[in-house]
């Protein structure tokens, strides 16, 4: 690769260009645990694991997955919030070569369908109350040959193991059930103290996959990124050079951000390990008051985040009283980090919150601003090492925008995808000639800083969740009341952007907001359901009669001044 405007802004020792290792995602694990075996590995309330621990668990669970069949090339779904059984299943994983399917745990049955069956998923993790709530009953419709049913509290140790389901049981939904095991349904804990942690020798490439990770389409209908051992391992080790700071078996991360997307899974799990940090477990994301705590109490330097959850920590009441001190580097990304957001933070913590950019299929860092060096408010930063961008225009996609005019940001490096599953056309058109098309829209400058302008996709980025607004009208629209919907993403200071549909009903017809909102409900994430909603005698169109997605947004950026 040649020399690079961006390379001059690098801090001292990120090189140009990573000296990659062929390390296969799940050996970062056993690396750790020759270095670090007697070091806290993972915490979860009041349980924790050393390396060693940790290895022994990821071995007997591996053993349990090779005695249901589980080779190399086995899809297995995973479905759960950050709790240790997620990440021991993900290891147990790769660590037979099997293809890990991550699935968010607030999809409805609809999106769980077509993803498992999709991916041809053969054994699906998958946790209690999902399981009595949204997989039984659709189970004979689904490829999944076993269940094995995780508990969160199943790890927990007295008191916590006995309150703990009292109070996940008075969640709205619970999040807590009995379930009963037969042939194909089988518990994760029981499954693990009945093996032994002498799991079938696997030769694993880095070529091989290792997760079929979903993201949404344009079409509504969610795309599986094909991300190989090369790709996953690839940006773990551009991550870890490029924060030169990190003191490697010191430090503490708190993972908040969820292991079903690709920013929490690479960044939240991958990255620490491979440093043989101590990784605390948060569930909800939400908990605010529960991340403030983990942060004080485990003396947290490394604290992955979105921008949303800054800013919360900024509002807390009483944060003004509370020692954040022990956080030294913060990683944001999925949506715009405010400048006054950043500044609050790093003043009242004396961390460094570096901003940067990914996607789903590039594992996901591309960019990133220094930790030393200049970061530029509003900016994404520049490419991290061994990675290439261009800003080109977006009609042909070939001719380089000259600096500071926007275009597409098109992305070449190893950690970019192989492709989409079962999907030539969608590869296609996102992977050409050595290069993947984001669909977003950014302007360069003359030192390489990148700033995202626009997308020429529709998605909605709400909370850090990739939101596809082709679903959600489907959705809308399948409701006999609704003639035309039209959803779109507007700025939302809190959430990034929020969800917001646009109505025409049928002649006749009448609907109310709060019924929409239902029936939406019974169909989709609840992060997808529109927070607001607009009725109109009739939608703008061009005149090829293509609903005017763009006019509609931006007269609600108008009326916000």
């Amino acid at each position: 690769m040649t020399t690079k405007a961006w390379h001059q802004s690098y801090d001292n020792g990120v090189p140009t260009e990573v000296d990659f290792q062929d390390i296969p995602i799940g050996e970062f694990l056993n690396l750790a645990n020759h270095d670090y075996a007697d070091h806290d590995a993972l915490a979860f309330m009041n349980c924790k694991f050393t390396y060693a621990q940790l290895k022994e668990e990821v071995d007997r669970f591996a053993t349990a997955l090779s005695n249901l069949g589980v080779v190399k090339g086995t899809r297995v779904a995973v479905q759960a919030p950050n709790i240790p059984q997620t990440l021991i299943s993900f290891l147990a994983i790769q660590r037979l070569g099997a293809h890990a399917v991550m699935t968010n745990p607030l999809y409805m049955p609809r999106e769980i369908e077509h993803q498992w069956k999709d991916a041809e998923v053969e054994i699906a993790i998958t946790c209690d109350f999902i399981w009595e709530q949204k997989v039984k009953a659709m189970r004979d419709r689904l490829p999944v040959r076993h269940y094995i049913i995780v508990s969160i509290p199943e790890y927990l140790k007295f008191p916590l193991n006995l309150l703990a389901p009292l109070k996940l049981k008075k969640q709205d939904p619970p999040m807590f059930a009995k379930v009963e095991t037969e042939a194909t349904v089988h518990k994760f804990r029981a499954l693990v103290n009945a093996s032994a942690a002498t799991p079938p020798r696997v030769d694993i490439g880095m070529d091989d996959i290792s997760v079929i990770q979903y993201t949404g389409g344009t079409t509504g209908l969610s795309k599986g990124a094909i991300l190989t051992h090369r790709n996953l391992s690839s940006n773990v080790q551009q991550v870890r050079s490029w924060f030169v700071g990190v003191a490697e078996g010191e430090e503490v991360l708190l993972s908040v951000l969820p292991f079903f997307h690709i920013f929490g899974l690479s960044v939240c799990m991958a990255w620490p390990m491979s440093v043989g940090a101590k990784i605390v477990l948060q569930p909800n994301p939400r908990d605010i008051d529960g991340m403030v705590k983990n942060l004080v109490k485990h003396k947290v330097s490394l604290f992955p985040a979105l921008p949303a959850l800054f800013n919360a920590i900024n509002n807390y009441e009483g944060i003004d009283k509370v020692d954040l001190s022990a956080v030294k580097y913060c990683f944001s990304g999925s949506a715009p980090l405010p400048e006054d957001v950043q500044q609050k933070f790093e003043d009242m913590t004396g961390a460094i919150i570096v901003e940067g950019f990914g996607l789903t299929e590039t594992s996901p860092v591309v960019t990133a601003n220094p930790l030393q060096g200049v970061r530029k408010i509003g900016h994404i930063g520049i490419p991290v090492s061994s990675t290439d961008v261009r800003i080109v225009d977006p009609e042909d996609g070939l001719t380089d925008m000259p600096c500071g005019e926007a275009g597409e940001l098109i992305v070449k490096g190893p950690q970019v995808m192989q492709g989409y599953l079962n999907n030539p056309d969608e590869t296609a058109n996102m992977l050409r000639n050595g290069w993947l098309y984001t669909g977003d829209l950014a302007t360069m400058d003359d030192e390489g800083y990148c700033k995202i302008v626009g997308r020429k996709k529709d998605m909605i980025i709400a909370s850090g969740y990739n939101v596809y607004p082709d679903e959600i009208d489907r959705i809308i629209t399948s409701h006999d009341a609704v003639f035309e919907s039209c959803t779109i993403g507007i700025p939302d200071e809190t959430r990034g952007e929020t969800v917001k549909a646009f109505i025409a009903l049928n002649p006749g017809m009448s609907v109310t907001a709060e019924e929409l909102d239902e029936y939406c409900r019974a169909e989709l994430a609840a992060y997808k359901v529109p927070k607001s909603w607009e009725f109109r005698e009739e939608l703008p169109k061009s005149a090829m009669m293509k609903l005017l997605r763009r006019t509609l947004r931006d007269e609600e950026v108008a009326k916000m001044g």
